[in-house]
């Protein structure tokens, strides 16, 4: 079977050959009069694997001129290429997109006749870095059109690597902290402690704030500055005995931790949708987080806050996913800007 090269296609002309590659893993979109025309990938893979002759100016092309030809004049080809041909080898259906992504990939064992896409596809190298406002973008996109958002990284190395990427609500059983505790919080160095028992065991028990040790009840800025914001703890005692309400905390707060107002807004988001936030430091993340009380269920998710306009690499979000499920738990990164919102990135094999 052969086809001709035409600037950013390949024409198969020939009906009977047209149909057979068409039937036999739906290539190509038939044109009237029973001709084929074969994107540049579907043609490169179909040339490469035998099942196709490519002509230009009447002489057969070799794979390794329909490749360089492709990625003269398709930007990012190589890349595209090389995540297409891997989907196609593993049994999926794939078709090129003309939007900002890449491809579109049916689901095992169905075609462009019974069914719809499944996935789309962004194809990318492991050097492409993108903003968290771009993921969240393609992830709304990709969600409004009732797809999934699946990422293709192509490493040094040709190996693949997916990731599916969407938006995520959270919510936990943990009703949201009420009620006034009167009592004296000391602040030694950067750590608030609660001393009295009585008051430490309330501030634990509505909603498990802090760690309770002897009796004693050790929090963190974090949740002590959300504390005070809600009003359970009035205000809180410095080691030279000055009383810092929530503005003078949250100062405090910033000179202490870094970026502590991105993590303050995350932290506040999930307490107040009914999950309990700790530190995530042993994670390499800020925060682990329970849909329920930390007595009765371990922590689901890892969660790392961010500026909107943050720039992420492949290698920092595959070295959270790794980590995050190596110890059973889901990473989501939280954008922060203006309102809250959740990414997760989830390790995905086709």
């Amino acid at each position: 079977m052969a086809g001709v090269l035409r600037e950013h296609s390949v024409i198969v002309a020939d009906q009977k050959e047209s149909s057979q590659i068409y039937n036999k893993g739906s290539f190509g979109y038939p044109l009237s009069g029973g001709s084929l025309e074969l994107d540049l990938t579907e043609a490169t893979f179909l040339l490469e694997t035998g099942r196709l002759e490519v002509l230009r100016n009447n002489e057969r092309m070799t794979p390794e001129e329909l490749f360089t030809y492709s990625s003269s004049v398709s930007e990012g080809f190589d890349i595209r290429y090389m995540v297409y041909r891997d989907i196609r080898q593993r049994g999926f259906v794939v078709k090129a997109e003309t939007s900002d992504l890449d491809l579109s990939v049916f689901p095992r064992g169905k075609t462009l006749s019974n069914a719809r896409p499944k996935y789309l596809v962004k194809a990318v190298s492991e050097r492409t870095a993108f903003s968290i406002d771009t993921f969240m973008e393609l992830a709304e996109t990709t969600s409004s059109k009732g797809k999934e958002l699946l990422f293709g990284i192509v490493d040094e190395e040709g190996d693949m690597t997916f990731y599916i990427v969407s938006k995520r609500k959270l919510g936990g059983t943990i009703a949201a902290a009420d009620g006034k505790v009167g009592t004296e919080c000391k602040l030694i160095r950067d750590r608030v402690f609660v001393f009295d028992g009585t008051a430490a065991s309330a501030i634990y028990g509505n909603g498990a704030f802090g760690k309770m040790t002897d009796g004693v009840l050790q929090m963190s800025l974090i949740e002590t500055c959300y504390l005070l914001s809600k009003g359970i703890i009035g205000s809180v005692s410095s080691e030279s005995g000055k009383r810092m309400k929530l503005a003078e905390m949250m100062r405090f707060g910033r000179s202490a931790q870094d970026e502590f107002d991105l993590r303050f807004k995350a932290f506040s988001d999930m307490r107040d949708n009914g999950l309990v936030v700790k530190t995530g430091f042993k994670y390499g993340t800020h925060f682990r987080v329970y849909e329920g009380h930390p007595d009765s269920c371990h922590a689901r998710f890892l969660v790392h806050s961010v500026d909107g306009s943050r720039t992420m690499m492949w290698p920092e979000i595959s070295r959270a996913v790794r980590l995050a499920h190596g110890v059973k738990k889901e990473i989501l990164f939280c954008r922060v800007k203006g309102g809250i919102e959740y990414l997760e990135f989830k390790r995905f094999r086709p």
